[in-house]
């Protein structure tokens, strides 16, 4: 990792933060405490910085034993938006597609969703800050500069950001196996938010219950289920192909 993709010491991240440099994740000294360590701590959850806390050891790695003072901060790779802010620029004359991350945490299925998402004319993509693959030079290279273009939104919370797009008019549709709804037989031309989940479990049950659709892909051969990756290119494909048909 390149010392300029990081900020260490406890006020530079500070100062970074107040000055509203966007950050990917924060580490911090597991078992350290003090005024300004606990000061960027409260910071980072203000602002919905994930904060990992981990050993010496991995911050002199991260580092080269440069003198960190415990605190070690990762910079975004990309600019990240408000999730109304995400809405409010969609084209009035386009129907709002958005893609809403679940527990993805592999950076090269994240990576492909990101350019499958951005061919097939999505408007964004939603993440959440803990339990998400990160945005970094590797899904940056999966999604041929999809991250690049696409906006994308980093979330506390995906049930609450679920209620907020349902509040603005868009239906939840979740990808799942286990539907007994097929994929062909949902009418996706209306205001969609595509939830596609992790790629062991698949989606929370608590997101899959506020979901006003659970779609599943058929699948004809032996073999279960897609990759996730995968699984959202057919999702999003579908949709786009019923909204150029309803043109």
């Amino acid at each position: 990792m390149e010392k300029k993709n990081m900020i260490f010491g406890l006020r530079p991240i500070i100062e970074a933060i107040e000055a509203g440099k966007q950050l990917e994740k924060v580490y911090l000294k597991k078992g350290a405490d003090g005024v300004l360590l606990n000061e960027l701590a409260e910071l980072c959850r203000s602002k919905r910085i994930h904060v990992q806390w981990v050993p010496i050891e991995k911050l002199n790695y991260l580092t080269r034993n440069g003198n960190h003072q415990g605190a070690v901060a990762l910079t975004a790779a990309i600019e990240y938006v408000d999730v109304y802010d995400m809405l409010a620029g969609i084209p009035e004359d386009e129907t709002p597609l958005v893609v809403v991350f679940d527990g993805v945490t592999d950076v090269r299925n994240f990576g492909a969703i990101a350019r499958s998402a951005e061919c097939a004319g999505a408007h964004g993509l939603i993440m959440p800050v803990k339990n998400s693959a990160p945005v970094n030079a590797e899904s940056m290279k999966s999604s041929a500069g999809a991250l690049s273009v696409i906006p994308v939104s980093r979330v506390g919370s995906v049930r609450n950001t679920l209620k907020i797009l349902q509040s603005e008019g868009l239906q939840i549709v979740a990808a799942t196996e286990k539907s007994n709804t097929l994929l062909f037989e949902a009418d996706l031309t209306k205001p969609t938010a595509l939830v596609m989940g992790s790629e062991d479990v698949g989606i929370s049950k608590e997101v899959l219950k506020m979901c006003d659709l659970q779609l599943a892909i058929p699948i004809v051969g032996s073999i279960e289920s897609l990759n996730v990756s995968a699984a959202a290119a057919v999702m999003l494909f579908e949709t786009a192909r019923q909204r150029i048909n309803n043109r």
